[in-house]
């Protein structure tokens, strides 16, 4: 009998060693641009969790080499105030990347503070520029960091994915859709599901590759889940039990671990996997922005 153990993708594992490729990478582009690699993040209000993503993303980047310029502003910041510090930072020969965490305060367009930042240096990968060269099958541009670490997760743990069914389930722009994107260059079926779809669990069980991205927790158990699929949960959803928060994905483990492949774990699964993937990003833009060439590594078999 297979043990828990061997089903789960250790997303710590996988990060590490994207990591390490960064690494080199980062060491390449220092020769060729004669400065570190640098990203600038800026961080708006008090938000616990931002706080944190913020915290582990600069830490990370100092860890290896990136040069990190972490930018702070009270939830009293205008719009047009953040708009024109990001158009400041675009001009900014010497960042390379620029990455503000989101949520923001309800007064600040999200969509506008988007599609300021130029698409070269948009390490998130959520520009519209970025997004449309990822739907025509185009790697150049930055790619989303959560679908591209679950699909650097897949491709190291199943190798090439030809013909294998894969669902959906969640639309966002920022995981759902650029993972339809890239789950069809790897030569897969896909299927995008949502809360609003009749009869979902009809679209989930023909699923060799399930991913949860619906933000619900442990919404996905057992009666979604193919047998031997392997399902990778991006949810990250925090629950009171016995007076600790508890952070759980949109898949019950303990529901489906007997009868999936693979899984990843919610922690330590794909949290670690964004960020390795925003350090990749941030090192592929220093090259690309300077006009030098970069050989991706995410895509390789």
């Amino acid at each position: 009998m297979i043990s828990d153990n061997m089903k789960i993708i250790d997303g710590i594992n996988h990060s590490q060693n994207l990591i390490e490729s960064v690494k080199e990478l980062i060491l390449k582009s220092e020769r060729l641009n004669k400065r570190k690699p640098s990203i600038a993040v800026i961080l708006i209000g008090e938000n616990s969790a931002s706080e944190i993503y913020v915290k582990n993303k600069i830490k990370t980047a100092e860890n290896i080499g990136i040069i990190s310029k972490k930018i702070l502003y009270n939830s009293a910041i205008t719009e047009k105030e953040l708009l024109n510090k990001i158009k400041e930072l675009n001009q900014q020969k010497d960042i390379d990347g620029i990455l503000v965490q989101l949520p923001l305060p309800m007064h600040i367009s999200e969509d506008k503070v988007i599609l300021s930042i130029d698409p070269k240096k948009d390490v998130d990968g959520f520009h519209p520029i970025n997004l449309g060269n990822l739907f025509l099958g185009n790697n150049n541009g930055m790619i989303p960091c959560t679908p591209l670490g679950c699909i650097y997760m897949l491709k190291k743990e199943l190798g090439p994915l030809n013909g294998l069914n894969a669902t959906i389930v969640g639309r966002s722009n920022i995981v759902g859709k650029p993972l339809q994107s890239l789950l069809l260059k790897e030569n897969c079926t896909t299927t995008i599901t949502h809360s609003k779809t009749r009869n979902l669990s009809e679209f989930t069980l023909k699923a060799d590759i399930l991913i949860a991205a619906i933000g619900m927790t442990e919404f996905i158990d057992n009666s979604y889940v193919k047998d031997k699929a392997t399902v990778i949960d991006v949810g990250i959803n925090r629950k009171k039990i016995n007076d600790k928060i508890k952070i759980l994905g949109d898949v019950n483990f303990n529901d489906v671990i007997n009868k999936v492949n693979l899984i990843t774990p919610v922690p330590g699964g794909v949290g670690p996997m964004t960020i390795a993937c925003l350090m990749y990003n941030t090192v592929k833009a220093s090259f690309l922005r300077n006009n030098h060439e970069f050989k991706e590594i995410i895509f390789d078999e």
